[in-house]
């Protein structure tokens, strides 16, 4: 199947290679919604705090709560990781003396629940983490501070725990750092700034856990992450990128495979350390840039930034892939002045069973209270989250402590209230004024955000669920918003990689009706018209989509790769090196570039071009392709030897794909390790039963070496699946005649 991108995998026989394309470009939506949070009120207040024990019975004396046993642990637990020398806290709570001068504060913040920052309400999702303070913690710090702070046993006091200023992982694998500097004038209003910082490898790594070091953390409120996969957003700024550009939101390329955001790279001071769970990293390769989305507060005086962020690397790429999901009613925002309970709604229903692992719900000043809950098929009602209380500058990304899972026909319902009256501390606007959805922060926005992951294995034959999940995510918004560019492109992409290629080739036809200058949307079609075996208009229509933007590489290399699919190696080879001027660094053409010179049978440049393709991706369904070319390759030229490390290595890649296992069979066989070619067949085999090839192959390795009873059973048990197998039926025929 192809579909629409530039992307294409080539499976490699024993005499033959075949061409088919894999993966398309996805123009996605924001990576991470890029926010914005609020400027400290100086007028907010918190409640008044009673330090009587107030509600407990008389005959029920409260023990005397003390430093060593009481108070210090529970302040290591929920406060000093922003409490700390150089946090992000106006002040450390380390020691005893630091607690006992701030316990007047400390009460009166803990009391109010302003402290530790915790908005979600018990009971409504059971997240990680959680910083609320219970109950009976309120009550032990009341009853501290009643008491006169007393220190208690000093040697059981728990030792502080430690702050490291450097990287608290140890040294990354990879440091990127912001090219220059960005002063932050001393006062003002709050700054949304991205620095972009271009990842300089020539090889992909997985990413299992960031940090990011900013230079002043007290001044930098939160961060985004997004993952820019084509240097779009650089490009669009080719002058002034290294300084920074400003602005909250962004939309940024994906690239060109169908690999979803699907991580919540989000940063604040009191989790500096962003881990993602096991057999989830994410991707970063060659041509990528990190676009660092930052909110920063003025701190009174010029402050310079200049941020690292510390990339640590896996050891191998993902084993599940999650995606984020969006809610939102933007489209409703219009809020009056005055207006204190404004209300939007969005709802989506759920095309296949997923695991909720993380939720994240985002508003701006106006925002007051926010739910989210799913109605299951059978009517039961499953909580997800609630505010009762949004502070901007108290949000987070909440994980749940075990997956929530959320079956197929699921119905997932959001619904925020904004307060844009004078009762609002957080307005604004003073009167308040009209409000409608926006980038800026005194704008309003109606966001939540879902990480989800496909709950049952992907079948056989069947699309990607992510697939699902973003076809109805695209066609949700698409009822809010019947012409959004975006949403029509992406519904576009999923459908094409469902195999609905008609229904895909309709919505690029009405995006080109609108924009008949978007290169990009015909080189889509002309991914889905040649998928739907009409390659010669396909043609003319990637001729099209290069004309109105040359320096795209992706309808070129689509030029390029019809050449090779119609016996035209001569004319493949002068496309793709020529497309390597734009592309140098692109595996896909040196992919397409050595089997060009693969069909010429010029085999050692064939070599060369795989194995810079493989160090520009070393992981993935391209470099499994890409071990397999390899090996054919070193098999023309007698390095029987190199094949089967190459094929050894597509097998490490890919244990649960039988075509690894038999061709490294093939190649054993070849060079006379009988024993090793029958181990790999029965693998394949083991994973593929139904092989009626591989059970013939099998026969003919146990044949040569002897064993004549297991080839009879190989034979016939290939032609019980396959009754018509000629090449099985003439090898029993020949078998028994020998015998």
């Amino acid at each position: 199947m192809l579909s629409p991108s530039k992307a294409a995998s080539f499976y490699a026989g024993a005499a033959l290679f075949a061409i088919a394309a894999s993966s398309f470009v996805q123009y996605r939506l924001p990576v991470g919604v890029p926010i914005a949070a609020a400027k400290e009120d100086p007028t907010r207040s918190a409640e008044t705090v009673l330090t009587s024990t107030q509600g407990t019975p008389a005959h029920q004396a409260l023990p005397v709560a003390t430093w060593d046993h009481d108070i210090a642990p529970l302040l290591y637990a929920k406060c000093t990781s922003c409490h700390h020398p150089g946090g992000a806290g106006p002040f450390s709570l380390l020691s005893y003396e630091d607690a006992r001068r701030w316990a007047p504060q400390i009460l009166k913040v803990t009391q109010s629940r302003f402290m530790p920052p915790w908005l979600p309400e018990p009971g409504y999702g059971d997240f990680a983490g959680s910083r609320r303070l219970s109950d009976k913690e309120l009550e032990l710090i009341k009853s501290w501070v009643a008491a006169g702070t007393p220190m208690g046993n000093t040697e059981d006091a728990p030792a502080p725990p430690s702050y490291p200023s450097q990287w608290t992982l140890g040294q990354p694998d990879l440091v990127l750092t912001v090219e220059e500097p960005y002063r932050l004038a001393p006062g003002g209003e709050d700054v949304f700034h991205n620095f972009i910082l271009p990842y300089p490898l020539r090889i992909t790594h997985y990413i299992r856990a960031l940090e990011i070091l900013p230079s002043v953390p007290s001044i930098v409120h939160h961060a985004n992450i997004l993952i820019d996969r084509t240097a779009e957003f650089r490009r669009q700024h080719p002058l002034d990128w290294k300084q920074g550009i400003a602005g909250m939101e962004l939309t940024v390329d994906a690239g060109d495979s169908f690999d979803p955001d699907g991580h919540f790279l989000f940063w604040k001071p009191d989790t500096p350390v962003v881990i993602e769970p096991a057999g989830m990293p994410w991707r970063l390769g060659p041509g990528n840039d990190l676009i660092l989305n930052t909110h920063l507060k003025p701190s009174g005086k010029s402050e310079n930034i200049q941020a690292e962020i510390g990339l640590y690397f896996a050891d191998s790429p993902p084993t599940q892939m999650p995606m984020l999901l969006e809610l939102d009613r933007d489209d409703a925002l219009d809020i009056p002045a005055g207006r204190s309970n404004f209300t939007v709604e969005d709802e989506m229903t759920l095309p296949v069973d997923v695991q909720v692992l993380g939720i994240y719900p985002h508003a701006h000043y106006l925002g007051k209270e926010m739910q989210c809950w799913a109605i299951l098929p059978d009517g039961k009602k499953e909580w997800l989250i609630w505010i009762r209380n949004w502070d901007i500058d108290r949000q987070s990304v909440y994980s749940y402590k075990r997956p929530v899972l959320l079956t197929k026909g699921t119905v997932v319902h959001m619904r925020f209230t904004y307060d844009n009256s004078n009762m609002n501390p957080h307005n604004p606007h003073d009167p308040p004024v009209r409000v409608k959805a926006g980038n800026r922060s005194e704008d309003e926005m109606a966001h939540l955000w879902l990480q989800v992951l496909p709950a049952n294995p992907q079948k056989e034959h069947q699309p990607d669920p992510r697939l699902l999940l973003e076809e109805m995510w695209m066609r949700s918004r698409l009822r809010k918003m019947p012409n959004d560019y975006i949403s029509l492109y992406n519904l576009g992409t999923a459908l094409a990689g469902e195999g609905k290629t008609s229904a895909a080739a309709d919505i690029f036809r009405k995006i080109l009706r609108a924009k008949p200058d978007d290169g990009r949307s015909w080189n889509a079609l002309g991914t889905v018209t040649e998928s739907m075996g009409d390659w010669k208009q396909a043609q003319e229509i990637y001729k099209k989509a290069a004309a109105i933007e040359p320096e795209n590489c992706d309808a070129r290399f689509n030029l390029a790769r019809l050449d090779l699919r119609q016996d035209l190696p001569s004319e493949a080879e002068t496309s793709f090196r020529a497309l390597l001027g734009s592309c140098p660094d692109d595996p896909d053409v040196r992919n397409g570039l050595g089997l060009a010179l693969l069909a010429r049978e010029q085999y050692a440049p064939a070599q060369t071009e795989f194995l810079r393709a493989l160090t520009l991706n070393p992981s993935g369904a391209l470099a499994l392709d890409l071990h397999e070319h390899l090996a054919f390759a070193y098999v023309q030229t007698g390095r029987l030897d190199d094949a089967i490390s190459q094929l050894r290595e597509a097998v490490n890649l890919a244990r649960a794909d039988p075509a690894p296992h038999s061709l490294l069979a093939q190649v054993l066989a070849q060079a006379g390790q009988l024993h090793e070619a029958i181990e790999e067949e029965k693998s394949a085999l083991r994973l593929n039963n139904k092989d009626a090839e591989g059970w013939n192959s099998l026969a003919v390795y146990e044949a040569r070496s002897g064993d004549k009873e297991a080839a009879r059973q190989g034979f016939e048990q290939a032609l019980r699946i396959d009754p018509n197998n000629l090449r099985a039926r003439a090898n029993l025929s020949h078998l028994i005649e020998k015998r």
